[in-house]
């Protein structure tokens, strides 16, 4: 008997039909005997629509209460879901994610996890019960409900399954498992059998939306070995494990696009020590995460200034635009600009610390296909680009051809 920890995103219960179908295969785990805790996250589709319904009574809702409307998402499906393995005459509970033990701390919508006491799990689980429990979802230890981001279902399973000492996590999406690059930009994609953690965290916090980059990073601390496959067959997925030496010989891994980033570019910034700090500091305290960040050097002006680039999640921008503006004249800010339609570009592969020649080759291809680099990231296994949006398919396509067929 093993104990299993099964998450289920949107698309998987996109339906009635479909939470019935998930409940079928949880029979069938559940059938050969195996304790089974399953996540799902809320019907696709939900989540955007509250989404849109806050935005039409507020431009920039009260956080608080936006944890409490979209909580709503998932707590619709895991009834649903209990009530499915019911008619299925399979015991069955439903648990949001105060109820399953997920302590998380103050910071409402984009909460993290601080610890989980899953007793209450383990309990029902001993009464031979399958465990449904909310994803996304969080409260504090003074009792507010919390939502842990988007993609915070993926991270649910992963806590869960660490916390529970799982026997296997399985994540389970549209797709077969992970590929080497999103198969509706570049039909050639090919599924990859396994992946590091560091190279899934790397195209997950590039882009690639299988996982959550949290969610890897959490599966990476604690040793959680999981597996993404289809909620909509019985291929094998791909696991995601700890670096073995023969990835290596693998130059490139994958290739990720984002387009849900923007980039904010502050012109006319003081170049004097503590100035820049101080507009990253107003964000830091907006939660507002930054990603890559270009800074100019000042020429010929008196006193010198320089512009600073920098990107953020897209939903972040009214906020970040506002919090700038409070601390544009003690910056000696002439103008902030933003501008959404941008895409990033990201290439990863652990082999990338053995092999050289690959940042050319990167950047050679898009000189190839006419594509202009506005900004540029690296880290020991990825080079991330910044491309006007409407060039970023094509680049991914000829990147892809290069490097993986």
């Amino acid at each position: 008997m093993a104990l299993i920890v099964q998450k289920y995103g949107g698309s998987s219960v996109g339906d009635v039909e479909r939470i019935r179908n998930v409940a079928k295969r949880v029979a069938r785990w559940f059938h050969e005997g195996n304790q089974v805790v399953v996540v799902v996250s809320a019907m696709r589709g939900v989540t955007d629509s509250l989404l849109s319904m806050a935005k039409q009574i507020s431009d920039i809702p009260d956080e608080r209460e936006m944890d409490m409307l979209l909580a709503t998402g998932e707590q619709t499906t895991i009834a649903l879901t209990a009530m499915a393995l019911h008619s299925m005459n399979i015991p069955a509970i439903s648990m949001t994610g105060a109820q399953a033990g997920i302590i998380t701390d103050e910071v409402h919508t984009k909460a993290k996890i601080q610890n989980i006491t899953p007793q209450l799990i383990h309990q029902r689980l001993g009464e031979g019960k399958v465990v449904i429990v909310a994803g996304f979802q969080g409260q504090t230890l003074h009792g507010q409900l919390t939502t842990l981001g988007r993609g915070g279902s993926d991270l649910t399973a992963i806590a869960l399954a660490s916390a529970l000492r799982a026997d296997i996590c399985q994540i389970y999406t549209d797709v077969d498992g992970v590929y080497t690059t999103d198969p509706r930009i570049c039909p050639a994609a090919a599924k990859l059998q396994e992946i590091s953690y560091d190279e899934m965290l790397e195209l997950a916090s590039s882009g690639a939306k299988v996982m959550q980059s949290r969610s890897v990073e959490f599966a990476k601390k604690f040793g959680v070995l999981f597996e993404v496959r289809s909620s909509l067959n019985d291929n094998p997925g791909t696991i995601v494990k700890e670096e073995t030496q023969s990835m290596e010989d693998v130059v490139i891994r994958g290739v990720s696009l984002d387009k849900n980033q923007a980039k904010v570019t502050l012109v006319g910034v003081q170049d004097k020590p503590g100035y820049a700090a101080r507009a990253f500091r107003a964000l830091s305290d907006g939660n507002i995460n930054v990603d890559m960040i270009v800074q100019n050097v000042s020429h010929g002006s008196n006193p010198p200034t320089t512009d600073i680039s920098f990107t953020v999640d897209k939903p972040d921008i009214p906020k970040a635009l506002k919090l700038l503006q409070t601390i544009r004249e003690a910056l000696g800010v002439r103008e902030i600009l933003s501008d959404e339609g941008i895409g990033k570009i990201s290439i990863v592969g652990v082999g990338m610390k053995s092999h050289s020649g690959v940042a050319s080759s990167l950047f050679e291809t898009l000189a190839t296909e006419n594509i202009n680099i506005q900004m540029i990231s690296t880290s020991e296994i990825r080079i991330s680009v910044v491309v006007d949006q409407k060039d970023a398919e094509k680049g991914v396509r000829a990147i892809h051809k290069v490097f993986l067929e």
